[in-house]
């Protein structure tokens, strides 16, 4: 169930990437200002990380998570219904997507750091790469799904009837996870009144990963906010095409995550967990980054398009060692140590879209994909000397 909670969220956050096409026109929205309402999303979704974990730490993963998924709905539906029903001016139109999309990424803030605490409790060690990965795998599995299906609905009904569509997944994930949520093996032990004091789970290894993960942020972000346009605009696909062949490369990541998480126990067993991450995590970015490169430089739409498949591939192929690094190193205070590392991964995202509109506009797509390849090499660079810190005893 934590696999449809990935899904949901997922789907209620990309669904404004594939609906912008038809917004930008039907609102008078202009690309910078539709990075902006990207942006919002970002931005409350990174400031509520830690208060997320926390929270998950505090009440346990079924009400948490359940009060969340209800509150996406409700903000889903707001999103069809609000833009442009207050007023028809831009600046108000602006402003009202920019709230609700600011209070939907709140909300979605509790997703990966109170699900990653419940796989810490309800999975043994020996299994947590593979259990992360299948959580995770919701996440590729939306995108997938979504970019056709909000293309689709689009331009069947309008793009306010693809909000209303896509929200009801997540009523009734709810639904499901309040009635059918499974009891932890050991009983969740509730925190302070207050947030655990910082020096209980903060230190170097949590820093150093967290900034390794901003490449996550921002690789990732470039696909969800910009692969539909890229097709669409750059290699001439039509918008029901685009959503199709958008729905490739996260067709792959669907096949790579629980690779990923099956390949990380293998390694586990004969190198360790460190080491095990940091093979995964080292190949995998230096792979995306470069493949994203070489899909922009690509002269045929057929090779540019299998390059993005296997450029984000690679990246959800270590997507879980991520994750199951913090668990180790943050130990029961895994929910809050996983919304630190998420807060700051985030940052990439929120450049991610700021940057690539900004360098499409000077530069090109080839300039816009090339940022990519840095962060995927400056991760790979953190994780040669994170490690080996890693490595050497009585640093995790």
């Amino acid at each position: 169930m934590l696999f449809g909670f990935s899904f949901v969220s997922y789907m209620e956050r990309v669904n404004i990437s594939v609906a912008a096409e038809l917004m930008m026109p039907s609102l008078s929205l202009s690309r910078g200002e539709i990075a902006a309402i990207f942006n919002s999303f970002l931005i409350g979704y990174a400031i509520f990380q830690v208060p997320a974990g926390w929270l998950g730490d505090r009440f346990g993963a079924r009400r948490v998570l359940g009060i969340s998924a209800i509150l996406w709905g409700v903000i889903t539906v707001l999103s069809g219904f609000m833009p442009g029903a207050l007023s028809r001016t831009v600046g108000v139109t602006l402003a009202t997507l920019w709230v609700l999309r600011f209070l939907l990424g709140t909300t979605e803030a509790t997703t990966y750091p109170v699900a990653a605490r419940a796989v810490h409790l309800w999975i043994s060690s020996s299994r947590r790469g593979f259990g992360s990965s299948l959580m995770l795998m919701g996440s590729s599995v939306a995108s997938a799904i979504t970019a056709p299906l909000v293309s689709w609905t689009m331009l069947r009904y309008g793009w306010r009837v693809a909000f209303y569509l896509t929200s009801t997944f997540a009523f009734v994930i709810a639904l499901l996870w309040l009635r059918f949520a499974p009891t932890p093996p050991t009983v969740e032990q509730p925190a302070t009144a207050a947030p655990p004091r910082t020096e209980r789970w903060l230190n170097t290894n949590v820093v150093l990963l967290s900034i390794s993960y901003i490449s996550e942020g921002y690789l990732l972000f470039t696909f969800v906010s910009w692969l539909y346009m890229y097709l669409v605009e750059v290699r001439g696909f039509s918008l029901i095409q685009g959503g199709m062949v958008t729905s490739l490369p996260w067709v792959a990541a669907i096949i790579a995550t629980p690779l990923g998480g099956l390949v990380s126990d293998y390694l586990t067993v004969r190198f360790g967990r460190i080491a095990a991450a940091r093979i995964l995590i080292m190949t995998g970015y230096s792979c995306s980054g470069l493949l994203l490169l070489a899909a922009a430089q690509a002269h045929s739409r057929s090779i540019a398009v299998l390059g993005l498949c296997i450029s984000l591939g690679s990246l959800y192929l270590a997507e879980s060692s991520f994750w199951t690094t913090a668990n180790l190193i943050a130990g029961d205070h895994a929910g809050v140590a996983g919304g630190f590392m998420n807060t700051i991964g985030l940052l990439g995202g929120v450049a991610s879209n700021a940057l690539v509109p900004l360098l499409v506009e000077r530069y090109g797509w080839i300039a816009a994909f090339g940022s990519g390849t840095f962060m995927g090499l400056f991760c790979a660079l953190v994780w040669w000397f994170l490690g080996k810190r890693l490595a050497l005893p009585n640093t995790v």
